[in-house]
């Protein structure tokens, strides 16, 4: 479908700078832009692109300030990587969904398959289990006994989401996600470690999306909770009777141990280890590879380091970290210079 500039501008209520009516019919990175194709620029490290790109709109930040003339039509908005996103939802929206069972899936007699639902080739739908209208199970995923998947949910090939466990509404888990899986608990004994049952379960609220690869862990009794609109990238490990507060992010790789309690719209990046049972407050934020070794208040905290520290403390004792060897020898040097004093005071006195 071509859409003019106009169009999208009325769409995402822009101004259009250029050509009203310059079409697009596909998007590009503004470094790969082509005719016919729409860009966006948000960060400016990229504004050189601007001036030589061959895509014919581009959506740009208001407060934009031209350094040269630019060939491309611009369509000014508040925030151009909110407004494409926008038009990126729009798009996929239009996409043609499947619906209907596969021969080749297994779904119980007992299970509940809503109107409007797509279940792929080998895909399994246990005892019990609910999958709501319009969603999405693609081929080899498991829901297992009395699970519930809510409506317009999409399950990519390979998920797992074990008995009990409760997905909500316009959820997104990508290939190889695993919701309910047991938590790591085992008990020492003389003989070894015995399994304590995980008779818990995992929900995930309404407009979560995680990562393939990802692992939520059912609780030992009661529920792991994710809570609505909750992304988690790809390899992220959230352990037993945890609880991650709406709209909290997580990089790649973040791992949260037991029973530990995070708040809203927090902020972790990659690789970012959390100890178990500490309790997060609401909107911190961690840069990557930090280690969380207890509790941290709420507010607007960004932390860096390992075991995490204020960022603007860490980053000084980063700049004393990196001379570490030259104030070595120089205290070594200082060291041998006091000894040979002490050494001449001795023999004066003597």
């Amino acid at each position: 479908m071509e859409f003019t500039a106009q169009q999208i501008a009325d769409i995402l209520q822009g101004t259009v700078q250029g050509n009203p009516q310059a079409t697009v019919n596909t998007f590009a990175k503004i470094e790969e832009g082509k005719p016919g194709a729409l860009s966006f620029l948000a960060n400016t490290h990229y504004e050189h692109y601007l001036y030589e790109t061959q895509s014919s709109v581009v959506l740009v930040n208001n407060d934009l300030q031209l350094q040269s003339e630019v060939q491309a039509t611009l369509i000014r908005v508040p925030n151009a990587y909110e407004a494409v996103a926008r038009l990126l939802q729009l798009y996929d929206a239009q996409k043609p969904r499947r619906t209907g069972i596969h021969p080749l899936a297994f779904v119980s007699d007992s299970a509940e398959v809503s109107e409007g639902a797509y279940i792929g080739a080998f895909a399994y739908i246990g005892d019990g289990a609910k999958v709501g209208r319009g969603t999405q199970v693609y081929p080899h995923v498991v829901v297992e006994e009395r699970a519930q998947v809510g409506e317009d949910t999409i399950l990519y090939p390979g998920v797992s989401i074990y008995h009990d466990c409760v997905v909500g509404s316009r959820v997104i888990l990508h290939s190889g996600c695993v919701i309910g899986a047991d938590g790591f608990g085992f008990a020492p004994t003389a003989e070894g470690y015995s399994k304590i049952p995980q008779i818990g379960n995992v929900v995930v609220e309404d407009d979560v999306e995680i990562g393939a690869n990802s692992c939520v862990d059912r609780s030992t009794m009661g529920s792991t909770r994710i809570h609505r609109g909750v992304k988690l990238d790809n390899l992220v490990q959230v352990a037993h009777n945890c609880e991650v507060g709406s709209h909290t992010v997580m990089s790649a790789q973040v791992g949260v141990a037991g029973s530990t309690k995070i708040g809203q719209w927090c902020m972790f990046g990659g690789q970012v280890g959390i100890t178990g049972h500490a309790v997060i407050g609401d909107r911190v934020q961690t840069g990557a590879q930090a280690g969380i070794a207890g509790s941290v208040p709420e507010g607007h905290k960004a932390l860096l380091g390992s075991p995490a520290i204020d960022y603007k403390q860490f980053a000084r004792a980063t700049t004393v970290f990196k001379k570490l060897p030259e104030m070595y020898r120089e205290l070594n040097a200082l060291r041998a210079e006091l000894d040979a004093l002490k050494q001449q005071s001795s023999t004066q006195a003597q």
